[in-house]
């Protein structure tokens, strides 16, 4: 299809930006976030394949249920952070996982046995291009308290809470 394009998405907790290359969601966050991650050469359109998939499971997921939606995503970063993109999109909805597991995890996969840093993880995390399908606010300090979300703490809290994983209230 070639070109990059991008949608917006009203959810009942702010604007959300996707961009796409036409196949697959390349990026997704909320309005007045990762603003470096915009793309201003790219063409606004709702009329993509990956977007009207990206609306449903989005559609899905703000109705307080478990997308079964499948959406292409492609995730370009250096090798370390695709590995843990790939952990977080383990992580189980309704569940949450602190970087040093996540860190633990990484090790437990590798064969050489290289020591992996909970700050390291955290670097990767913050820099996951397609927040809330790859589910890094899912990520919670070791003491289990909420730590940075591109989209805020208080957009963290809610989806947390949309999800059954956080309890406390606003």
């Amino acid at each position: 299809m070639g070109g990059r394009y991008k949608t917006r998405y009203d959810s009942p907790i702010g604007g959300i930006t996707m961009i796409s290359d036409g196949e697959a969601l390349l990026g997704l966050w909320f309005d007045g976030h990762a603003e470096d991650s915009d793309d201003d050469n790219a063409a606004w359109t709702d009329d993509l394949p990956v977007f009207r998939l990206a609306f449903r499971w989005l559609d899905e997921y703000f109705e307080g249920r478990k997308p079964e939606v499948h959406v292409p995503i492609r995730l370009e970063g250096t090798p370390f952070r695709e590995e843990i993109w790939a952990l977080l999109r383990e992580v189980p909805y309704g569940e949450t996982v602190s970087y040093g597991e996540l860190a633990h995890r990484l090790e437990a996969k590798r064969a050489d046995g290289r020591r992996v840093s909970a700050r390291a993880v955290g670097g990767a995390v913050h820099h996951n291009p397609v927040g809330i399908m790859v589910p890094c606010h899912r990520v919670i300090g070791a003491d289990g308290g909420l730590t940075g979300y591109a989209g805020g703490l208080k957009t963290k809290a809610r989806l947390l809470r949309l999800e059954g994983a956080l309890k406390q209230p606003d």
